[in-house]
This record gives structure tokens, sequence and C-alpha cells, in this order.
């Protein structure tokens, strides 16, 4: 025997195209009228409690702005018989339209069942009822039972995912057992009501949340207000505190959208893009009933920092920093990073450093390509306090770096130029006694000091 289930399927059709000024919901009702609807259940038909609760729920809801019904019923226009059942039986009744709960009242007390049960191809044709993809569409199943026919509703349910129309439904079922849940468990999340009065209060709940779950994409825009940008972290807090709500990486969906999100409307937000640097936008708000577009302007560029004419692998890494000179970021050498379009403060931590302002631009990558560094290796004869100097283009000699003291011989590698090393013995206690050494470093050479 059949026992009574009620199922809600949320289908959000193409959400990546939808616009804030689009705002529509339309709730397409799916009514079973099959034979076995005329059972008795706490008192009356389960026919007749379907009708019931249906033309409470949509009278509820009805006054809503930008909210559309639909009716399609399957089993009333063919009589089952024990030889024969008509698995095409499902029609679209009252198409979506304003103010037509009237058409849809009056169609639903003619209705009578006596059908069988093509819940598969029921959900495959209501795919096709909603006249645009660019609303928030809803489908609510209500049915006593499994499947009749031939056709397998989890089958159908991965084909409109497929199709990029996502299917979430909630099932809600009286006495129903494990192994019948479990037929429901393809498609999505189920609880059970122990009669008809929880189950009027479960359909209230999933029909409150179905309406008032507000949809929202995040368009991190580029320098032409496209939302282009993506592959970052978004942090969502509570507006004015550090409370997180929701975090998350952002993500284009397959058509090259911004995917779409459920959040609380009941919340403002301040969001936090981990850009480089970060972007901000405080004290968000989400609508009700409506899909929201939350624009961030994220236009970003690239930077790769190389040494095309290096013969080994080297590390050198490079600090990002803004013209301020907070430090932003540090990249190694080859790695290429994103930043917000802007001028930057880059030193590159060789011997001796290089600093330069780079400018990024949108979508483009700034090179910055250094020459490959040659080698000096020193030895002392006794432990010495020395210090290197480099020769600018100005002729004159900057600091680089002091050698270490504590040791008679080391290794540097050194930017091309030339160098002078200054240095005294540590135990010669007169300035008379300090020495000095010019040099020469090329790319990829070595050159020996014995000093």
């Amino acid at each position: 025997m059949k026992r009574f289930v009620f199922t809600l399927l949320l289908l959000l059709t193409g959400l990546g195209e939808v616009s804030a000024q689009e705002g529509m919901t339309r709730i397409l009702f799916v009514l079973d009228a099959s034979n076995s609807m005329n059972a008795l259940w706490d008192g009356q038909t389960r026919i007749s409690a379907a009708k019931e609760l249906l033309l409470k729920s949509m009278d509820s809801i009805k006054d809503i702005p930008n909210l559309e019904m639909a009716l399609r019923v399957y089993g009333h226009q063919s009589i089952v018989t024990p030889t024969f059942q008509d698995c095409n039986d499902t029609k679209l009744e009252v198409p979506f339209g304003p103010n037509n709960f009237g058409e849809i009242r009056g169609k639903l007390n003619r209705i009578q069942a006596k059908g069988t049960t093509p819940i598969a191809r029921s959900l495959e044709a209501a795919a096709s009822d909603f006249p645009s993809s660019t609303s928030k569409n809803i489908i609510i199943l209500i049915t006593d039972g499994l499947e009749a026919c031939d056709d397998d509703p989890c089958v159908i349910a991965k084909k409109l995912k497929d199709k990029n129309i996502n299917v979430t439904p909630f099932v809600i079922g009286l006495g129903l057992d494990l192994s019948y849940l479990e037929k429901f468990r393809c498609i999505g999340e189920y609880s059970e009501a122990e009669s008809k009065y929880q189950f009027k209060l479960a359909l209230e709940n999933i029909l409150h949340k179905a309406i008032n779950d507000c949809t929202v994409e995040i368009d991190l825009n580029d320098s032409y207000k496209k939302p282009t940008e993506t592959d970052v972290s978004v942090f969502m807090y509570e507006a004015g505190t550090k409370k997180l709500k929701y975090s998350f990486i952002h993500t284009l969906n397959e058509k090259g959208n911004p995917d779409t999100l459920k959040l609380d409307p009941n919340v403002r937000y301040d969001i936090e893009v981990f850009t480089i640097p970060p972007v901000y936008k405080k004290n968000v708000t989400v609508r009700k009933n409506m899909h929201n577009i939350i624009p961030v302007d994220a236009p970003q560029g690239f930077v790769k920092i190389s040494s095309s004419t290096a013969t080994k692998s080297l590390f050198i890494p490079s600090r990002i920093a803004t013209l301020d000179n907070k430090t932003l970021n540090v990249q190694h050498l080859g790695a290429t990073d994103k930043y917000i379009v802007g001028t930057y403060l880059l030193e590159i931590l060789t011997l001796p450093r290089i600093t330069k302002t780079i400018t990024v631009e949108q979508s483009k990558t700034t090179t910055i390509d250094i020459a490959a560094p040659g080698y000096l290796s020193y030895r002392f004869n006794e432990l010495a306090a020395a210090q290197l100097f480099v020769q600018n283009d100005k002729n004159e000699w900057e600091w680089v770096v002091n050698l270490n003291t504590a040791s008679k011989d080391g290794q540097l590698q050194l930017q091309p130029g030339n160098y002078k090393l200054v240095y005294r013995y540590k135990k010669n206690k007169k300035t008379e006694f300090a020495g000095q050494k010019e040099f020469k470093i090329n790319s990829n050479k070595s050159i020996s000091l014995s000093l």
C-alpha cells in the first residue's frame, strides 16, 4: 500500500543570469491525482486533504509581490486498471500568470483522482513550465507514494542537474519506514509527520523557507565593471562585528557567471574579499523574495618576477608593498601572483636589493626580469670585521651586507656589478691594518677571494 508523502522540489534554474531588477518568484504546484489518493487519511480522502492544504497554502501567499503560481496535475485524465496505466497522464492545467489563484482554485475543485503515478515524467515536464529562467523557480510536488511507471525520479533529478537545473527537495512523510525514505535520498532531505496537523505545520514551514530564502551573487567587477574576477576567498561577517557568517572561495559557474548563494536575509553583512590587498564592502543588505546582486570593485592584474638568464634554480623572495610601505605579500622568483590594479613598491631581496615602483593593469602581467646572479667565495686568514659595497649608476659606493664575523669564510649570491670589500682582522687593533679588495661579479660566474 502506498503511504502519504509530501515533497517540495526547489528548482533554481539559470540563476547565474538573474538580475536584481527581475526579482520574480514562480511556484509550480504539482498534484498527485492518482487512484490511491482516494484512500482515507485522518478522516478524509488523501486527495481532499491535499487540496485543502494546497488551497490554504496558496491563499496565504497569493498577494506576495513578484510572485506567480501555476498548477500541474498527474493521474487525473485516465483511469488505472489492473491491465493499464497511462504513464503520460500529466498536464499543466493552469500556467503561470498574475492573479490566477481563482482559476487554480476552480480547477482543483473539479479534479478527481483516478490514474497512475508518473512522478519522473511530471518532474521532467515541469522543468519546461516556467516561462523564464531569470526568476526564482520553485516546484512543490504533493504525492502519496512512489513512482508507478518505469522512470526513475532520481535519474530525472540527475538529468536536471546536468542541465544546470539544481533540484533541492524537502520530503515530509506520514508513517514512512526507512526503506521507503531511502527512495528519496537521491533527491534530498526529508522529515516525518504523524498527523495532518503536523503535516500542515511542516508544509507552511517549507513553503515559508522556499519563498523567503533569498539568492545572492557577489560580482567581483574588473576595471570595465564586468564580473570576471574570481577564485579568491570571501568572508561575510555580521555587520559591525567580526562574527563570521559565511566563508567560501568565489566561483564562476559553467556559464561564466558568478555562482548563486543562499544567505540569511535577516542579517546585514560586512564583506571582505581576500584579493591582494583585500577589498571591503560594508553594511550590505540583502532583500527577500528576489535575486540580489552585490557588486564589489576588485579589478586585478598580475605580477611575475623572473630571471630568464639564470642557469640554475634560484631562491629569491620579493616584497610587494603599498606606496606607504605596508607589506602586502612576499612573492618568490618564478611565481605569478595577482594584485588589485594600482601602483606598488617592489623590493627584490637580492644582494644588493633591487627596488622598483611597479604598476598593475587589468588582466595584464607586469613582468620584472632580473639579471642572473654571480657567486662569490671568500676566505680570510683570521676572523675579520668586513663590509661589502657595490658601485651604483652614479659611481658611488653603496653598502650591501656585513660579512659574518664569526667565520673566516663564506659564500654570497650577488647581482652583476663592481664591488668593494673593506675589512680588518679582528686581532689587529689599528686602522692602518685595514684592507680592501675590489672585484667584479658577472651573471652565472663564480669567483674566489683569498684575503
